[in-house]
């Protein structure tokens, strides 16, 4: 049993729900998307934002069939920004298996990315709630947002930490925010304050999870499915080397960075960066900067007072330690 398991425990029967109705959606008669859609599946994923999205919908009350319905549009509107992103960073593989663009090519994957977000609005208009289809529409557009903002930043030589959390706060912590917020709203919560505090307690999550993620390039793993520096080799500085270069000003190191930004730095060069990064501090800086948005999750989930100790709000800290603890 992996450590997640026991997160999924008090939705096991819902899970194998939505995974039901998952499978079903992409099913169809044409055999090519079939072919990316198995591809896909083979990733074996654990199904993290279906699970939140099931856990904060059975803490505000009871899974409807709206959630079912948001999960998997969300999931789906996930899986094709996968899609389309291996596609813009020119990436071949995606979590140690070749992305869609690797086996097949560009144009299958944007062609299936497109059937994959449009099958995700379908879902969405199936809540029949136009709050949670506006969360929805509201968060493709932060994803898409965030993407370009990312790309706008390679001119960008200031190396700036508050354009690096705007980034992930669209790209990533948006979706967890959404998960969390459209899920208590498919139970029926119609309070203000629970679904802001449900909104911060998915979006501190996310922003853990990204930060950990970058922490991961920092460290050649095949676990984790890349090699070290492989953000860097794709132009992005990530949190840890920003606090380094903002820490010491090293010219030499800033001139790496700047290469890394326009695509042109070696794998040598970005072997320093790493090095740089590991002893001026960065990881430790980045670590303690996840755990205070753990502990501003955890202070977000501890503000929905009206709701008592139990199963679920057990799972949901267990997977908030699982987002900040997880190896890969």
């Amino acid at each position: 049993m992996d450590s997640f398991s026991p997160i999924k425990a008090p939705i096991e029967s819902e899970l194998a729900e939505f995974k039901q109705l998952f499978d079903n959606s992409v099913s169809g008669p044409n055999a090519l998307l079939n072919d990316v859609v198995s591809h896909i599946r083979r990733r074996n994923g654990k199904l993290m934002r279906p699970v939140l999205v099931l856990l904060m919908a059975r803490l505000h009350g009871a899974i409807s069939p709206a959630t079912y319905h948001t999960a998997v549009s969300l999931e789906l509107l996930h899986t094709a920004s996968l899609v389309h992103d291996d596609v813009v960073d020119e990436s071949s593989e995606r979590r140690g298996q070749l992305s869609v663009n690797a086996v097949f090519n560009n144009k299958v994957a944007v062609l299936s990315g497109d059937y994959l977000l449009a099958t995700s609005l379908m879902h969405a208009e199936l809540t029949q709630s136009h709050p949670i289809i506006r969360l929805i529409a509201e968060l493709g557009r932060d994803l898409s947002d965030g993407e370009l903002l990312q790309l706008s930043n390679v001119s960008n030589l200031d190396f700036s930490e508050a354009v690096y959390f705007e980034v992930i706060r669209k790209k990533t912590a948006a979706l967890f925010a959404t998960c969390a917020q459209a899920a208590a709203l498919s139970a029926g919560e119609t309070d203000g304050e629970a679904l802001e505090l449900a909104r911060l307690f998915g979006e501190r999550l996310g922003v853990c999870f990204q930060i950990k993620d970058d922490i991961f390039d920092y460290f050649d793993s095949k676990e984790i499915g890349k090699p070290t520096g492989n953000d860097m080799l794709e132009g992005k500085l990530t949190l840890p080397v920003l606090y380094a270069l903002n820490r010491t000003n090293d010219d030499a190191a800033r001139q790496i960075a700047a290469r890394v930004k326009e695509g042109k730095a070696s794998c040598e060069e970005i072997g320093r960066l790493v090095a740089f990064t590991k002893a001026n501090g960065g990881i430790a800086y980045a670590e303690r900067r996840m755990n205070d948005y753990k502990r501003e999750a955890l202070e977000a989930l501890e503000g929905m007072a009206s709701f008592p100790v139990s199963d679920v709000t057990r799972a949901l800290v267990a997977y908030l330690d699982y987002v900040v603890d997880r190896e890969k």
